[in-house]
């Protein structure tokens, strides 16, 4: 199924090709959603593959630690409003291993954290013709198996067994050599190929490496323009995108257990929280969740420039950290293309009826209905209800399915053709007041 946008009808692939525009102005002055993807560097846990967490799953077994352990800050924040996240760790690492002739253990995963593992062997006070193999992380023993061989041995969530023999006693074998290794430019080819088959709403990228943010850059303008898949993009301190799907993220926060956040790092929060966002919501002037203070801070005139430039930044309001504008860095605006295209309540939008076109498209009309009058009144009815469901809970206004909408052949005769004109709702921003004191 292919999608995107349009200049002339000469589509090969049969498809959805929708283009948005502003309706000619002055220039001057519903799917689920909730799903985010971060590819990170890990200590542990399955590599080049994509895991899927939600709230509330234990991130122990997965990735090593609990969600409350520093080491799991990114996915930490990105949780704090995200339902989903889609997490692919780009770095396979070294195993960690331990040898107690002829016992080896071998951590189940490459990476630092393998280095915490502990093995240890004694004879089993009931029977003292087999042993207890103990396996212990930072100290806590997670598995106890007694067996009279190394063969024996079962896999566990930390270490496989490997050797024969008699097992020989030791009070603890600690494995060594875990190492997380160095991401490549190859392992985040590695991921975009990867997530390009999933659904999701947001990338967040936690690096401030230029060449990786351009590559993601392209990235994301190809899903969104050629494939149909419309995501976007945060980032750290990239305004020049100026594009509707990259969101640049200017500053960090401190979180009210003192932790200072940078700016890539926020990143995580901001792609969970504008996934999780619904499509008749904007973040504007919304509080980051836990943060007590914004670092670091700007004077009233950088704020303004750094809007104008479309950077998404916070700032600090009554001890806490508050999102200053909802925007994204998209600022070349035209008369086809204005202002509005900066909000990402309106992308939203755009981007919510651009997805449920798509699917409902492809679910009950390609193939399946004919082109012909009643066919396209079927399929104009559904494009109706459904902004009539947008209109509904307040994310588009004054829709008149009479005269907003129309459906007509196309050139060709397996095509159609669909004219729209829709007004999206956006938060108030700005409250401009005249009082008189009489």
């Amino acid at each position: 199924m292919a999608g995107g946008t349009w200049v002339a009808q000469n589509k090969e692939r049969a498809g959805v090709y929708i283009n948005f525009k502003s309706k000619q102005k002055p220039i001057g002055s519903i799917g689920e959603r909730g799903i985010t993807s971060l590819p990170l560097n890990l200590s542990w846990g399955p590599a080049k593959q994509i895991v899927s967490l939600d709230a509330g799953t234990d991130t122990t077994k997965l990735f090593g630690y609990a969600l409350t352990d520093p080491q799991m800050l990114l996915i930490r924040e990105a949780m704090k409003r995200a339902k989903t996240i889609l997490i692919y760790r780009l770095n396979a690492g070294t195993p960690a291993t331990a040898t107690v002739a002829p016992l080896t253990a071998t951590a189940k995963y490459g990476g630092s954290r393998g280095n915490d593992i502990t093995i240890s062997v004694a004879t089993n006070v009931d029977d003292n013709s087999k042993f207890d193999v103990k396996t212990f992380v930072s100290g806590v023993e997670i598995d106890l198996q007694t067996v009279a061989t190394v063969q024996e041995l079962q896999a566990n969530d930390w270490v496989t067994f490997s050797g024969t023999g008699t097992p020989v006693a030791t009070a603890g074998a600690p494995l060594t050599g875990g190492a997380d290794g160095t991401v490549t430019a190859q392992d985040y080819a590695d991921y975009q190929a990867a997530i390009e088959v999933e659904d999701f709403n947001t990338i967040g990228l936690t690096v401030t490496d230029t060449t990786i943010k351009d590559v993601f850059v392209s990235f994301v303008k190809r899903q969104r323009e050629d494939e149909g898949k419309k995501i976007q993009l945060v980032l750290e301190n990239y305004p020049t995108a100026d594009y509707e799907g990259i969101i640049s993220v200017k500053n960090g926060v401190v979180l009210a257990d003192g932790t200072t956040l940078t700016a890539a790092q926020a990143v995580a929060w901001v792609a969970g929280a504008e996934a999780g966002a619904e499509v008749n919501q904007s973040l504007t002037f919304d509080a980051y969740d836990g943060a007590v203070d914004v670092t670091p801070k700007y004077t009233n005139s950088q704020i303004i420039e750094a809007l104008k430039d479309g950077e998404f930044l916070f700032t600090a309001y009554n001890g806490r950290a508050l999102v200053e504008q909802d925007i994204n860095t998209f600022t070349s605006f035209t008369v086809d293309k204005n202002k509005e295209f900066r909000k990402n309540q309106v992308i939203r939008v755009l981007d919510g009826l651009a997805n449920d076109y798509q699917r409902i498209f492809t679910d009950y009309y390609i193939g399946k209905v004919p082109n012909n009058d009643d066919g396209r009144n079927s399929f104009k009815a559904e494009c109706i209800n459904l902004v009539n469901q947008y209109q509904n809970i307040g994310a588009v206004q004054n829709f008149d399915p009479q005269t907003d909408i129309e459906v007509l052949p196309g050139q060709d005769v397996d095509a159609v053709l669909v004219n729209e004109w829709i007004q999206p709702v956006n938060a108030i921003e700005k409250v401009y007041m005249s009082i008189t004191v009489e």
